[in-house]
């Protein structure tokens, strides 16, 4: 498991839980040894023990080395130089899981597509509604495992699968990474809704429209439409941008107070994916002629200084069409 916040914390949970060994890998060597003191996540995960077959390792070398399978839960921006720094070649029979869900701010890439960039052509994507602190007390939820490759991803589900984590399998890899990519832009929004104090009508409206604009920038990029209508889509959509659980969610509710960006990440202490990938994924909705009317209010209103009520005001005077 490479990344030890909240997120590869709880799936490491959750694969021990599986009976399975897990090698626990941060590059903070200063949380790895807190680990290793404590067994548990004290600043993630508080007050939930790491289990003995849950092991804390300072090493990235000894993390992967003869691993059935790797996964990667670390913020979408820092995925290339992970992945660059795995030991070469990587093995195809060692199941590569991408559990990132965001796009990399320069280039605009999912998770796989750098994979694939780096000649890693198998990796399985896995997303749902997946809040970690939910999963490490083992509430009930599910996911789904995405690769072309449909028994790679059914392997990897079988490793996941549990009686308080059920994932099902899809060959639609792009689809489950847009997915869990875009709706981390809609929860802002659906934060700044719930900021302003506005009632359930406009976060229904809202978060429909969003849907539409992800399934619209998904179809664009070879993605299955049904695959936004499962849990990869809306499945995630619905648990993040309702919950004060999300940070992203949070990022949004403090937007609608006009607290100044930096603050608000900053009071966060973690990553909120939604935020890096507003941008990207409004340059590359641009880049294939793609509109997407919410998310690029929340680009707007994260690096422009546009206000929250200007932007309302924008979306609710767009010219009527067809739904």
């Amino acid at each position: 498991m490479l990344g030890a916040g909240s997120w590869g914390t709880a799936l490491a949970l959750l694969l021990a839980g599986n009976d399975y060994p897990v090698r626990l890998w941060d590059r903070d060597a200063g949380r790895i040894a807190d680990l290793l003191a404590s067994r548990e996540n004290r600043r993630y995960l508080p007050g939930i023990a790491l289990p003995d077959a849950v092991a804390p390792v300072a090493s990235l070398t000894d993390a992967v080395k003869d691993a059935v399978c790797v996964v990667v839960a670390v913020p979408s921006n820092a995925v290339r130089a992970l992945l660059e720094a795995l030991p070469r070649p990587f093995p195809d029979t060692t199941d590569l899981v991408l559990a990132a869900k965001g796009m990399e701010n320069d280039s605009g890439l999912l998770p796989a597509e750098i994979a694939e960039e780096l000649k890693m052509s198998h990796s399985v994507a896995l997303s749902g509604p997946n809040l970690a602190g939910e999963v490490a007390k083992g509430i009930p939820t599910a996911a789904v495992a995405a690769c072309p490759d449909e028994a790679r991803a059914k392997r990897v589900a079988t490793y996941f699968n549990s009686p308080t984590f059920r994932v099902y399998s899809s060959t639609d890899r792009t689809g489950v990474e847009i997915g869990g990519d875009i709706k981390n832009v809609l929860a802002i929004a659906g934060g700044v809704s719930d900021g302003l104090g506005f009632g359930d009508n406009t976060k229904a409206a809202l978060l429909t429209r969003g849907l539409a604009e992800m399934a619209r920038f998904g179809a664009a990029s070879g993605a299955k439409p049904g695959t936004f209508y499962g849990l990869a889509g809306v499945g995630d959509l619905m648990a993040t941008a309702a919950s004060r659980l999300s940070r992203n969610y949070r990022v949004g509710e403090a937007l609608a107070k006009n607290e100044p960006l930096a603050d608000i990440l900053a009071r966060l202490g973690q990553v909120a994916e939604g935020v890096t990938t507003a941008r990207a994924v409004t340059a590359r909705a641009a880049r294939i002629g793609v509109e997407l009317p919410v998310c690029d209010a929340v680009a707007r209103l994260l690096f422009e200084g546009t206000s929250p009520e200007a932007e309302v005001s924008a979306l609710m005077r767009r010219a009527p069409r067809e739904e």
